[in-house]
């Protein structure tokens, strides 16, 4: 009796060990994260600078390319006004000498009419004619020269072999009769007889002034040890803000366009930025120093970087160790209030060795009986979230159809006329229009059969000649309602990952909607790749569905789709993949047949 009155006595040796105990592991927890916390510091660091340097660059490469894009504009309106001259009979006529010389002089009037109604355009400081003697009455040396005069230049014999198209000049010195010396580039093009092509009658140039190169190149911001230069397809520099370097070549990384290259120059680390200048396939080159670049990304990361690490890190190291002591603490209170209230009520086996944790197992034995009644509540309001869970399943469409659209119109705007645009921009503006609908989450089967339509006549621009479609619908199908944006996804992956994978033949897409009493049951069967059994029947698990979420293949549409509908309608409705490897797939879409009104 008296052994199980005795209360158990805590010698004071045994609460020194405890505390001795505790300040070593949080000693050592401390250190477990210091050191992490340094190589965090470390990677956060190189890591933050190379994003940023990469940030850097393409922004440089961005602006590049725009001032590339606004000298090529430029460019272009004075090879349009040389087209214009080049392509109108009063040059030709005025070239060829008639005999009374009353005629010849009133040509060579009619032939610098000609020219200095080109000169008003911006960007053309003169345009010149040089020809022959014999072919005029004589020279003002302000619009028309002898064919002499350019032969000490160094591209007369490129422009003379270039057989009337376009060549343009580097930059040099001029000095007009009228206005002075000026530092110009010119387009010339050799003119030859229309009616005798192999007699030439001249060359034809438009000078503009080098200021314009330097305007749009001047107002790029770029670090001050950068250098900015345009060079011409041989490599030779045409222009740079250095003019004792024009004229001379240079050797660049490589023979693209545009991009970022990073190369060594006398042991010096450059990162080369180009951008194309297609007026006149010329190049501009940025040439900025990794160490301008560095020290400029190292400005914008170093302190705000630091600082957010260090902070974080102290903060992190300060509530980890407040942490510990307050759950060390915490959890010896409660294991002994527990213990304490337990043992008030006369539970057995208080005495044995580890009895505390005995108890508090049982108390956690009573709880998990208390979780299951808990989640028969739980489960009311979770029917509470269906409508929010449906309307967010039905968001969650890859936006990458949009951009693929996209950017065929800007190549259709490039390599086709117009109305193919035109066209094309109708189909995609009908496709958000009926994808949109109005804000409504359930459209007629006819408006989603129209939006398949137009998705699919948007693909056939992009693949031409590639496939074909067929879409029908029985009448009653037609009034019926079904969730926003069903047969996309679905129409998606019957074009990309059945059609388009298989390269041997023209595919075809057949889409068939009909009503059976109260199902709707909608096909969407292609001829494309197909695939086993086996993986068309796990198409639709959840756990497949998982792997791919990241869009790289085509699961997560069907499984996104089936979910809505099953949401929606109940688990005796959703989808059905058939599908055998080489022979093509067929989706059926089955739903209740539903009216306008019994969808709200």
């Amino acid at each position: 009796m008296s052994g199980v009155l005795q209360k158990r006595r805590i010698r004071p040796s045994n609460l020194w060990e405890g505390v001795v105990a505790a300040r070593r592991w949080m000693l050592a927890y401390g250190l477990m994260i210091f050191l992490p916390v340094c190589v965090m510091l470390f990677v956060y660091y190189e890591q933050s600078s190379r994003i940023l340097q990469e940030e850097v660059t393409q922004t440089m490469q961005q602006t590049l390319k725009q001032a590339g894009i606004n000298l090529s504009s430029r460019l272009n309106y004075v090879v349009n006004s040389s087209n214009s001259i080049f392509m109108n009979n009063k040059l030709y006529e005025n070239l060829d000498p008639a005999s009374p010389i009353i005629e010849r002089i009133a040509q060579s009037k009619e032939l610098r009419n000609l020219l200095e109604s080109v000169q008003s355009a911006p960007d053309i400081v003169r345009a010149r004619v040089f020809t022959d003697p014999g072919n005029l009455y004589g020279f003002d040396l302000l619009n028309l020269f002898p064919l002499d005069s350019l032969k000490d230049r160094p591209w007369t014999n490129e422009v003379m072999n270039a057989s009337g198209s376009i060549v343009w000049t580097g930059i040099y010195e001029e000095n007009y009769l009228d206005s002075g010396s000026a530092r110009i580039l010119s387009c010339a093009r050799l003119l030859r007889h229309p009616r005798n092509f192999a007699q030439s009658l001249g060359v034809l140039m438009l000078d503009v002034p080098e200021k314009m190169l330097s305007d749009i190149i001047s107002e790029l911001n770029f670090p001050a040890q950068s250098r900015v230069y345009i060079v011409d397809r041989s490599g030779t520099i045409i222009y740079s803000a250095e003019q004792s370097v024009i004229g001379t070549k240079t050797t660049l990384a490589s023979e693209s366009d545009e991009g970022i290259i990073k190369r060594s120059e006398n042991g010096v680390d450059v990162f080369e930025v180009r951008a194309p200048i297609r007026a006149a396939d010329w190049r501009l080159v940025l040439e900025v120093p990794k160490t301008d670049l560095t020290h400029r990304t190292t400005t914008l990361s170093q302190w705000s970087g630091i600082a957010t690490v260090v902070g974080m890190t102290i903060m992190f190291l300060i509530l980890v160790f407040m942490l510990l002591a307050f759950v060390i603490n915490g959890m010896n209170r409660r294991i002994k209030s527990v213990v304490k209230t337990i043992r008030t009520e006369g539970v057995e086996g208080l005495e044995e060795p580890g009895g505390d944790f005995r108890l508090l197992e049982r108390v956690v034995d009573h709880l998990v009986h208390r979780v299951k009644d808990l989640m028969e509540e739980a489960y009311r309001s979770k029917m509470l979230e269906r409508e929010a869970e449906l309307r967010a399943l039905q968001a969650q469409i890859n936006p990458h159809f949009l951009y693929n659209t996209l950017d065929t119109i800007n190549w259709l705007a490039i390599s086709r006329e117009a109305d193919d645009i035109s066209h094309l921009i109708e189909s995609l503006s009908d496709y958000f229009r009926l994808s949109l609908n109005k804000g409504k989450d359930h459209v007629f089967v006819v408006d989603e059969l129209e939006l398949a339509r137009v998705y699919l006549e948007i693909q056939q621009n992009r693949f031409p000649s590639t496939f074909e479609f067929v879409i029908k619908a029985d009448s009653e199908a037609s009034r019926c309602v079904i969730p926003k944006l069903t047969l996309q996804p679905i129409v998606e992956n019957a074009l990309l990952h059945g059609i388009r994978k298989n390269k041997g033949k023209i595919g075809i897409i057949h889409i068939h909607a009909k009503r059976c009493g109260d199902v709707l049951e909608i096909t969407i069967q292609d001829n494309g790749i197909g695939m086993d059994e086996q993986l068309a029947s796990s198409l639709l698990s959840s756990s497949r569905s998982l792997l791919q979420t990241e869009g790289s293949g085509s699961s997560y549409g069907l499984y996104n789709v089936n979910e809505r509908i099953k949401l929606m309608a109940g688990s005796d409705y959703g989808l059905t993949v058939r599908s055998r490897l080489g022979e093509g797939t067929e989706v059926s879409v089955r739903l209740k047949a539903m009216q306008e009104e019994q969808s709200k």
